[in-house]
């Protein structure tokens, strides 16, 4: 039995928008780091079972690859409130994952919503003087 779901663009919206907290881990059957990270994922989805661990697949999946600009794998993408905090290639070692997931519960979601408008607000205030 295993503990995460396998995300699809058919439940993956749902899925981050009923879910507080979700891990998605963007892997690959023939990638050989992706084969060794996923029982590092699986114990951590058993240690953390208040948490969704997500799965995709990228070469089923290539829209939601796409959509995130997955550029290598294994890549490990941390959504909480349908914000991203964390995104980071490369299999992560079970301390260093079990680290992250610390980190990304600690984290106060107000201030980086807070965060996450400032940098929209600044990003919208550069584009809009770059046509005078």
């Amino acid at each position: 039995m295993t503990s995460t779901v396998e995300l699809t663009k058919e439940n993956f919206d749902q899925t981050v928008t009923d879910n507080e907290f979700v891990l998605i881990d963007f892997w690959a059957s023939w990638c050989g780091p992706c084969k060794q990270f996923a029982p590092v994922y699986e114990k951590a989805a058993e240690a953390n079972p208040d948490l969704v661990f997500g799965k995709v697949d990228t070469e089923a999946q290539e829209e939601l690859a796409q959509a995130f600009g997955i550029q290598s794998i294994p890549t490990l993408m941390i959504v909480r409130d349908q914000v991203a905090v964390f995104a980071q290639p490369g299999a992560l070692p079970e301390e260093a994952l079990t680290d992250v997931i610390d980190q990304a519960r600690k984290l106060d979601m107000d201030e980086v919503r807070k965060s996450v408008a400032e940098q929209q607000a600044q990003a919208e205030g550069q584009a809009g003087q770059g046509g005078q």
